[in-house]
């Protein structure tokens, strides 16, 4: 590739998810009857929004470096062998053990860290959860797609040399995912930048993106699930703001280089 054709990879998809996004939340503002589009609140709607967005991104992310390399696009899936859907669902399996044993151990150590309030279940609860279960796969999977089969091997193009070209790739899509999910607390920054660098090992280890799609749906899923149902029965907040330097995020990177041990374990068998 030319030496600006990773940039466009790199760039473009998440201009296109952003501008999407901020579209979609006028809609859905319009909709809802609200005159705040980009309040920090997670309703149905603007979940939705969320999710297909970035779902559009990852396909889109793909198709533009399979037009700009003339790589078959199945080979940034996995390669060099085929996806394989069983080990899809043997790494989901794995995943929400280690996510639910993870946010049962926020829950003990620290609980006030998520900003749960009281558990209720209400319209919007069973609204959210319907919208959670069908959509978040699908934003998980083009996170994904983009960040690790796109945006890594892009970057990694710059380098010729196998082990430096992996190490700016991991740097690159780490980096270049933890901006787009916004947050302007360090810790928290640097949180999203490991699981930038842990789903992109899962996935060099493992040769596709079926274990880090499935730690990604896993972790998301459950908990925006847990979120929903301790949001008092409404929308639950969103801030990327706030200190989050705790114990919590620590027990979340735990969770997440646990992941990939599992990888590593799972393929070396």
């Amino acid at each position: 590739m030319s030496w600006w054709t990773p940039l466009v990879v790199i760039a473009g998809p998440a201009l296109v998810m952003v501008g999407l996004q901020i579209l979609l939340y006028h809609v859905v503002a319009v909709v809802e009857g609200s005159d705040d589009p980009l309040a920090a609140t997670f309703t149905p709607l603007k979940f939705l929004a969320v999710n297909l967005s970035v779902g559009a991104a990852g396909v889109l992310a793909i198709l533009l470096l399979a037009w700009t390399t003339g790589a078959p696009w199945r080979s940034l899936i996995s390669s060099p062998r085929a996806f394989d859907a069983r080990r899809l669902a043997r790494y989901l399996l794995g995943a929400a053990l280690l996510v639910g044993a993870g946010i049962g151990a926020v829950a003990l150590v620290a609980p006030e860290s998520p900003g749960w309030t009281t558990f209720a279940v209400t319209g919007t609860t069973i609204a959210m959860l319907v919208i959670i279960i069908l959509t978040t796969p699908i934003q998980a999977a083009g996170e994904e797609l983009m960040f690790r089969s796109a945006v890594l091997p892009a970057a990694a193009s710059w380098v010729r040399a196998v082990r430096p070209a992996l190490a700016v790739g991991l740097v690159v899509s780490s980096l270049a995912f933890a901006v787009v999910h916004g947050s302007t607390d360090p810790w928290l920054f640097g949180y999203y930048v490991v699981i930038g660098v842990c789903t992109g090992l899962m996935a060099i280890i493992s040769r596709g993106v079926e274990a880090p799609v499935a730690f990604h749906i896993a972790n998301n899923v459950l908990t925006t699930t847990v979120n929903t149902l301790m949001a008092g029965g409404g929308a639950f907040p969103l801030d990327r703001s706030t200190d989050t330097g705790d114990a919590s995020l620590l027990i979340l990177v735990a969770v997440t280089i646990g992941m990939v041990v599992l990888v590593r374990l799972r393929e070396r068998r």
